[in-house]
């Protein structure tokens, strides 16, 4: 593991986050969704140990999340150790990961679960040795902890579906295969509900094929690629940010430049990819200020204060139109700052 040194100013997470907050978030807390706003404290009043689990960190989407975390830490003063699994295949080593958690001493475990139905055995003994746990970014069943904050998956996904709508002229058909990500992920499912729950808005909208498989690159470039051959009507794409990535190339090469993409969330090749035109929209639900809402979350359980128990950003589309509004620092990691898996507090 790597010690985080404190950059400069302008490159240091704590340097930034002052001005993320208050956030407004959704209060899921009592089972209905209430606007709020997310403030967090200033400070964790001992420098605990908090043990962070992440599927992988494989692309800009996890890092924005590490971003948020390593940033919050820092500004509360507290340590954090951060380990992935490499990939949402991989829930025997996040299952180990866990126990190396509990066994290290740790004073909270925040966790991005590769499945929350897989992890709930290891959240109950957790809760046995009073260790608290906060799942981060993906969905886990309805109270499987006493913390969590993570978007509503189904309409994030209707919002892409919406998206998609507003940019179709009457009349034009839609041919649309998705690609949500892992089966079994949770998100993955709720995701492709929510924009098939959309779409269905529009009879000229039909969903060809879905295609579930992990959010590499290179797996999800051999489904475009087998899809490419078994629909050849297919002329919408929409799925996971490495969907959309891979797409802009296999759509290219393939010579269908008919073909529209849309992904369902961020990371910086999606901003890169709108800005010049290869895709239509993605969705956000502001990762970086999910892995800071975390940290705060882990310190208000072990310090026993009030906690908003299920914290739901509101998920927006982006597209041309809306991208010079966004507020990207709570969106991506600055582009200069290179992942870290360890805080020391001062």
């Amino acid at each position: 593991m790597t010690s985080v040194t404190l950059l400069a100013a302008a490159a240091s997470p704590a340097a930034a986050d002052q001005s993320w907050f208050p956030f407004k978030v959704y209060d899921s807390s009592s089972g209905t969704p209430k606007p709020a706003d997310y403030t967090p404290l200033a400070k964790a009043d001992k420098p605990y140990t908090l043990c962070v689990l992440f599927p992988h960190m494989k692309d800009s989407f996890w890092v924005a999340v590490a971003y948020g975390i390593v940033s919050q830490a820092q500004t509360m003063n507290v340590n954090m150790n951060l380990y992935e699994a490499g990939g949402y295949e991989n829930l025997p080593k996040q299952l180990s990961q866990f126990d190396d958690c509990m066994a290290s001493g740790a004073d909270a475990i925040i966790v991005g679960a590769i499945s929350g139905a897989g992890l709930m055995k290891k959240f109950e003994e957790a809760k046995a040795k009073g260790i608290p746990v906060v799942g981060v970014t993906n969905p886990l069943p309805p109270n499987a902890l006493p913390a969590a904050n993570y978007v509503d998956f189904v309409a994030m996904g209707a919002v892409t579906g919406e998206g998609l709508l507003a940019q179709t002229k009457p009349g034009e058909k839609l041919n649309i295969v998705t690609f949500p990500g892992p089966a079994g992920s949770g998100w993955a499912e709720s995701f492709n509900e929510g924009f098939k729950k959309a779409i269905a808005k529009d009879p000229n909208a039909k969903i060809l094929g879905e295609k579930f498989g992990d959010t590499g690159v290179a797996v999800q470039l051999q489904l475009i690629q087998d899809a490419l051959q078994a629909y050849p009507d297919m002329n919408v794409i929409w799925g996971s940010a490495p969907t959309a990535e891979a797409a802009i190339g296999a759509v290219a090469e393939a010579g269908r430049q008919d073909i529209k993409i849309m992904s369902s969330y961020e990371n910086q090749a999606m901003l890169d990819a709108l800005n010049r035109g290869d895709i239509l929209a993605f969705a956000t639900q502001y990762p970086v200020a999910e892995g800071a809402i975390a940290v705060d979350q882990a310190v208000r359980l072990i310090e026993k204060k009030p906690v908003m128990s299920l914290v739901q950003p509101m998920a927006a589309v982006i597209d041309k139109t809306t991208v010079p509004k966004l507020q990207m620092d709570l969106v991506l990691a600055p582009a200069s700052w290179t992942p870290v898996y360890s805080v020391k507090a001062k």
